[in-house]
């Protein structure tokens, strides 16, 4: 028995030092969590309750030249409602009218509101979704009702602000204006100055209220957003408007694959226009890319023009050099050139080749005088400082890289010269082929295309973008007035003859070039181009466009393709910008018009009621003059007065009729 009691107790005991050891652990855990750890999980205990919450700043806007926006962002404002803050009475008091308000706002049933706020007061729902999307103007009103003017505290309303991205011109200029997107590479203006426009984001709190469910509250770490700079741009949106329809309507009857028209002015470089059309799946056109920066194509014969530069540049030829069209077909290394007339033009210069745009001419130009590798090197080389080679180092990004073969390259062959000649074997971006045209507009200069004016906060400038010089001069003054004088003859007599207006001077080069043409499977399909400015005597603007894969049934050539296109946007940037013409008025009136001066005053100072004799006065002053004294006057013919029906001398009664006859 005593051994029975004493077990136990043994049993007692250590079941007692057991809980008695669990108890300090408890004490000791909770000493620790309390005192040592206890920052630590305090913040974690915060981090399930609170979380900091991005605010995005709004990005700065993009304006045209004329201050028009491109893109802004607009604030869209979602209302919730946390049932479970008002008080019991204040519910009671104002959900109703809140409900009533509510209704005429929204367009819903009062009985609508009414169910569901009392439902979501039931339910203690503390982010009841009431609205999404408004604008500025309606979350003011719904923030003025009845119970939500209260405040988030005591009136339940939360409200959740997001930043939408908004384009005033809808899909026209959509490429070049661009986007910023997370996860995308950026594109077009909105992307290449990003830097400015995005502004700083703000911090601010929100508390968790339920799973997955946080309410946004105010407190003093809240951090306001910056909103980005505005930036404006050098396009200009009436510009724009003509190019993109002008180019649209071309590529719609043609049913092309796509094309660009760009507008550049020819002192700054500043791009006034830049429009990119491609076709899409369902056969409607788009800002599918943007051509004009990034497509590296052969330019066909608008290359030309670069040919003859270098050619007069080096003195091999002046632009009286006469070659023979040889029929209009020479084969080099068993590849043949033709020119687009049968039989060739016979025996022209240089100057009449460059206007009927002859293949064959331009490439024995090229070829005679460049024979062999080092003369070859010294045509390229030409080309390659008058900046051909290089990229334009645009503030957008995705410039194609221009390609102009050298005879140092693995590449190069027997045909690579003479191709050369005529835009073949060579890449080109159509804003890098522009700017050589703007180049010579310009008498030599090549200025850099640019596409920002000025950055700004509200009205404090922040930086200013000004003229780049990319080379003071790609050739002399000479050949400048040599190849204007060709290009202008172009219009007038040459390839685009058809785009001539006597009322109306420009200037440029036709251009028609196979594409794809090593499958051999495939039909022919073409590159038509027009590159120039306008007007032709003082040139203002630049500009080129290009067209890819016309419909060959309908036309294919760039003066019957894309020279319409240019010629419509030339035209109608004209009428909207006239220029004026001043005549200078004479500091001295000549002698006849003195004379006649006196003596209309003479006449006019000796009258009373009696006719003057008229006869040698301006019909004008004899007019006034009968007309002063109440008669009614009928003039024939023009000039002078020669005859008058009443004699001098005679009194005049009102309305008495007299007859001039003028010389």
């Amino acid at each position: 028995m005593a051994t029975t009691e004493k077990s136990i107790l043994n049993r007692i005991y250590i079941v007692g030092a057991v809980l008695l050891i669990i108890a300090l652990g408890i004490v000791v855990k909770i000493i620790n969590i309390q005192f040592i750890d206890g920052d630590k999980y305090r913040a974690k205990a915060e981090q399930r309750i609170f979380k900091n919450d991005t605010i995005p700043a709004n990005r700065g806007n993009l304006y045209d030249a004329n201050g028009q926006l491109l893109a802004t962002s607009i604030s869209k404002y979602d209302i919730r409602f946390d049932a479970v803050a008002p008080s019991e009475a204040d519910f009671n008091e104002f959900i109703g009218a809140l409900s009533d308000s509510l209704s005429r706002k929204l367009n819903r049933p009062k009985s609508y509101f009414s169910k569901k706020l009392r439902t979501a007061r039931s339910n203690r729902n503390r982010y009841l979704l009431i609205t999404k999307n408004l604008n500025y103007s309606d979350y003011i009103q719904i923030k003025s009702f009845p119970l939500f003017k209260k405040g988030p505290y005591r009136g339940g309303i939360i409200v959740e602000q997001r930043v939408v991205r908004e384009h005033p011109l809808g899909k026209m200029a959509e490429r070049i204006v661009g986007y910023d997107k997370p996860g995308s590479a950026p594109v077009g203006l909105e992307g290449a100055f990003s830097q400015y426009l995005r502004g700083s984001n703000g911090v601010r709190q929100k508390q968790k209220i339920s799973q997955n469910q946080w309410k946004p509250i105010s407190g003093a770490n809240e951090i306001e957003p910056q909103d980005g700079y505005d930036i404006y741009t050098t396009i200009d949106v009436n510009m724009q408007d003509v190019a993109h329809h002008a180019l649209l309507e071309q590529l719609e009857y043609f049913q092309a694959e796509h094309g660009t028209a760009v507008v550049m002015e020819v002192a700054t470089g500043e791009i006034k226009a830049l429009s990119n059309l491609g076709r899409g799946e369902s056969g409607k056109y788009f800002e599918k890319r943007n051509y004009a920066v990034w497509e590296s194509h052969e330019p066909g014969s608008t290359f030309k023009l670069m040919s003859v530069v270098a050619a007069l540049e080096d003195r091999v030829v002046d632009t009286s050099t006469v070659f023979d069209t040889r029929g209009g077909k020479i084969s080099y290394y068993g590849r043949d050139v033709k020119d687009s007339k049968y039989g060739g033009y016979g025996k022209i210069s240089v100057a009449r080749a460059f206007e009927v745009s002859s293949n064959t001419a331009l490439v024995q130009m090229v070829t005679d005088n460049y024979k062999g590798k080092d003369e070859s090197a010294r045509y390229v080389d030409r080309l390659y400082s008058m900046g051909l080679n290089k990229r334009l180092d645009l503030s957008i990004t995705g410039e194609g890289i221009p390609r102009i073969p050298h005879p140092e390259d693995n590449q190069w062959s027997g045909t690579s010269l003479p191709w050369m000649a005529f835009g073949y074997g060579v890449h080109l971006t159509p804003l890098q082929t522009l700017t050589f045209y703007n180049a010579i507009a310009n008498n030599g200069v090549m200025v850099k295309p640019r596409l920002i004016r000025e950055v700004r906060s509200k009205d404090q400038l922040i930086e200013r973008f000004d003229r780049s010089i990319l080379n003071p001069s790609i050739c002399s003054q000479q050949t400048v007035n040599k190849v204007k004088v060709m290009m202008e003859n172009v219009v007038k007599r040459g390839t685009a003859d058809n785009l001539y207006s006597p009322s109306f001077s420009m200037a440029g080069k036709t251009g028609t070039c196979q594409t794809g043409y090593g499958d051999k499977t495939k039909k022919l399909e073409y590159i038509a181009s027009f590159a120039g400015y306008f007007p032709a005597d003082e040139p203002k603007y630049s500009c080129i466009v290009v067209i890819h894969k016309p419909n060959t049934a309908k036309g294919y050539y760039g003066n019957i393709v894309a020279g319409p296109v240019f010629k419509k946007i030339a035209q109608k940037i004209y009428a909207n910008n006239p220029m004026l013409d001043e005549v200078p008025m004479p500091e001295i009136a000549p002698d006849d018009i003195i004379k006649s001066q006196e003596a209309f005053y003479t006449q006019a100072q000796s009258t009373s009621n009696k006719i003057p004799n008229l006869k040698g006065m301006d019909a004008m002053d004899a007019l006034t003059l009968l007309e002063n004294l109440g008669a009614k006057v009928v003039l024939k013919g023009k000039g002078k007065v020669k005859e008058q029906s009443a004699a001098p001398g005679t009194r005049v009664k009102t309305n008495d009729q007299i007859t001039l006859t003028l010389s």
